[in-house]
């Protein structure tokens, strides 16, 4: 085998194709010094490389990754599309949810106070209650009214020496209350607009 190697380096055609290929290496090394760094880069070129790749494959992690979080988030909050209107079980499951969750993000202290307000038949109360009995004008009414008529009256009981007994406010809320239900059902009769 030796010599056969010998001979293939002593023969004339393997020395000629050896210096052509040495003199287009040092044609390509002249011509541009980029190349020769690509063919033998150094120790700090071949680390700087590495970090730069290591910085892209990152980056590309973290974008794949927020993607998907992304998607996944908007899976999970996204309805699926449905037709028609919404039926009173959708629409409490929906509330039901919702207040779950915003729930959950409250304080404890917060959290059970909202569960007791948030209550069916406190909210069903509180309801009933805001459309009759303790309508907004109706209450400001009766407190002006208490307010004016507590003060006409204390005046004339202080200027005649007359002695007050307490009631006389609670009176004049009851009358002021009604002048405020009475106003508000006639608004309500002749513009048709609840508040």
């Amino acid at each position: 085998m030796d010599d056969k190697k010998e001979q293939a380096i002593n023969n004339p055609e393997h020395s000629i194709e050896a210096e052509k290929s040495t003199i287009e290496k040092n044609e390509i090394e002249n011509d541009s010094p980029d190349l020769k760094n690509e063919l033998s880069p150094s120790p700090r070129d071949l680390e700087a490389r590495a970090e730069k790749a290591r910085i892209e494959a990152l980056k590309n992690a973290i974008s794949v990754e927020s993607g998907t979080i992304e998607k996944e988030s908007t899976k999970k909050h996204s309805t699926p599309i449905r037709r028609g209107p919404i039926n009173k079980k959708q629409l409490d499951k929906s509330y039901d949810q919702t207040m779950h969750h915003v729930q959950n993000e409250l304080p404890k202290s917060s959290r059970s106070f909202s569960r007791i307000i948030h209550n069916k038949t406190v909210e069903k109360t509180s309801e009933v209650l805001g459309s009759t009995i303790a309508r907004p004008n109706a209450i400001l009414a009766g407190a002006i009214v208490a307010f004016i008529l507590t003060l006409l009256t204390y005046t004339v009981a202080k200027t005649i020496g007359y002695a007050l007994s307490g009631f006389e406010t609670i009176a004049a809320f009851i009358i002021g209350w009604i002048i405020g239900i009475i106003y508000d059902y006639l608004r309500v009769l002749f513009t048709g607009k609840k508040y």
